[in-house]
């Protein structure tokens, strides 16, 4: 199989506690989330891995910004998740490699409105491990999406985090219908 690690929206404004919808802030840290994501992105460019890291994000005018979402709808009034400036840069503690592809997502999912499908499918990508925030939403997204695509999903579950550890458990628990859910330590018995 070839594979791919995904890590999502490990930004700023999302995952530090100074960010400015950091909801999922407290959990990053309680889950020590940023430190066992390095630790999937160091096994994944190791065995030769497709690196993707994606954040969300809009142009500095917002034309992008869905404006009637109740996800996003507020995003220009909060200044949040504006390209043009450090809100929507990886989170410093991530370990971001200059051969990784980075790409920005306009919505919750990782396939739209992105170059996810042409990368995964040029490299002939068929598994996809997933890690990054937030577990009830772009993970949720992104094993959805995934696994309707034909794609293996794998969810590295102490790499994620949500709004609180209840909302990412119970995500994690719909999404094992789906997909397999692992902790990175596991990886290590992943023979690449």
């Amino acid at each position: 199989m070839n594979k791919a690690l995904l890590a999502i929206d490990f930004i700023n404004d999302i995952a530090h506690p100074d960010g400015r919808i950091a909801a999922s802030a407290a959990h990053v840290v309680e889950q020590d989330a940023i430190a066992h994501a390095n630790q999937a992105l160091a096994h994944a460019r190791a065995h030769g891995w497709l690196v993707i890291l994606i954040k969300v994000g809009f142009d500095g005018g917002y034309l992008l910004q869905p404006k009637g979402s109740p996800m996003f709808g507020r995003a220009q009034q909060l200044g949040a998740l504006s390209l043009a400036d450090s809100g929507t840069d990886f989170h410093p503690e991530l370990d971001v490699a200059p051969g990784d592809l980075v790409l920005t997502k306009p919505r919750v999912s990782p396939f739209y409105g992105t170059a996810l499908e042409p990368a995964l499918r040029a490299n002939r990508i068929d598994h996809l491990y997933l890690c990054g925030v937030s577990t009830g939403w772009a993970i949720q997204a992104a094993a959805r999406d995934g696994h309707d695509r034909d794609y293996a999903i794998t969810i590295l579950e102490d790499a994620c985090a949500a709004a609180d550890a209840n909302e990412h458990h119970a995500s994690l628990r719909q999404l094992g219908r789906i997909a397999e859910v692992i902790k990175v330590a596991q990886l290590r018995s992943d023979p690449g």
